[in-house]
């Protein structure tokens, strides 16, 4: 369904997500969106298969779930936009078999970047995964001077790949600032520096910790 407002990246990914392969998309009206007891109903009436949530409008949802008792149809449950606390997705995760997918992107590099399943094991976890690029997108974890940080070690992410937009409309100050070219042995491509501190795991996956700068999300 789409959730999210147009003006919001995370849209696109709903629109586009069920329509490419041959899915209803559902609109939920403004109203329903403040609405939990009134958008699970919906959920439950249009049997709903797939649903985008940020963390916190979802923690609204799942408590609202566990005190009524209603069950739902949902395959796919897609966070976004905020950091994922594991933990807290326990009580859905012992009821459904909803799949868990925890996402991670920015608007300049078109809605999502990585893409991480949540399975049983992570839930005990204090680390924030999001797991590994999508197939069009790479991501690199380096330190101020451009170079890329060991396995284990914090950087900040750079993202670069097909979805890395070319800048900021009227804004050239801003473009230079965010967007970079570097070189990779002798390929050159355009990176996105997304002020995100990360790492990488032995296992090959992606731990999110949060900003390098003093922004913040006003809603």
């Amino acid at each position: 369904c789409m959730f999210h407002s147009f003006s919001f990246d995370f849209s696109v990914w709903e629109i586009f997500g069920a329509l490419f392969f041959g899915g209803k998309l559902i609109v939920i009206p403004k109203h329903l969106t403040r609405d939990v007891e009134a958008f699970n109903r919906m959920l439950v009436d249009q049997e709903i298969t797939v649903l985008n949530q940020t963390p916190s409008a979802f923690y609204v949802l799942q408590d609202h779930v566990l005190k009524t008792g209603t069950r739902n149809k949902l395959r796919y449950m897609i966070f976004g936009g905020e950091a994922l606390d594991f933990a807290k997705i326990k009580p859905w995760k012992s009821l459904f078999s909803t799949r868990m997918i925890n996402m991670y992107g920015i608007t300049e590099t078109t809605v999502h970047v990585t893409f991480h399943e949540i399975y049983w094991q992570n839930l005990n976890s204090s680390a924030s995964l999001i797991g590994k690029p999508i197939p069009t997108l790479s991501v690199y974890i380096m330190d101020p001077k451009f170079k890329w940080v060991p396995v284990g070690v914090v950087g900040e992410m750079y993202v670069g790949g097909e979805g890395v937009s070319r800048g900021y409309l009227n804004r050239e100050d801003l473009t230079r600032d965010r967007f970079i070219d570097y070189r990779n042995s002798n390929k050159k491509e355009r990176l996105y520096k997304t002020g995100d501190l990360g790492r990488w795991n032995p296992d090959g996956t992606l731990e999110y910790f949060g900003r390098a700068d003093e922004q913040v999300k006003i809603r």
